[in-house]
């Protein structure tokens, strides 16, 4: 089983909340799980995976401005901040760093919740201890 991790992270880049879902289900569905559990923001950065007008709307209306480039189908571009944008690999400076534990990165358990912990058990012990 493939599964795809979804992160919130703070300002210098620990982890706040996580969420899994199946490798082939779209972005979209860890955005909508993970939208009500958003901190206090101005931004939020994320990759062309989250680029969805509802997506956009919601953060606006939390008084979050996004910062999500549009993916390539969309007709009309949106407009980002290219400077900001490029503080997002902080965000993939963790997933590097959660991989570095061996049982996170070949996925040895085959039941998600036991996957889940060992992701919630690295990143408490590699970035909050």
């Amino acid at each position: 089983m493939s599964t795809k991790l979804h992160a919130v992270t703070d300002v210098n880049g620990r982890p706040i909340n996580f969420f899994i879902t199946a490798d082939q289900v779209s972005d979209y569905t860890g955005a909508a799980a993970l939208l009500d559990e958003l901190p206090k923001a101005k931004w939020l950065l994320a990759d062309r995976g989250y680029d969805a007008d509802w997506f956009r709307d919601a953060l606006q209306a939390k008084g979050i401005t996004p910062c999500i480039p549009g993916r390539k189908s969309r007709n009309k571009t949106v407009k980002y901040d290219k400077r900001r944008y490029k503080r997002r690999n902080r965000i993939e400076i963790i997933f590097g760093r959660l991989k570095d534990w061996r049982r996170v990165a070949t996925r040895y358990d085959g039941c998600p919740m036991t996957f889940f912990s060992g992701i919630a058990l690295a990143a408490t012990v590699i970035f909050w201890l």
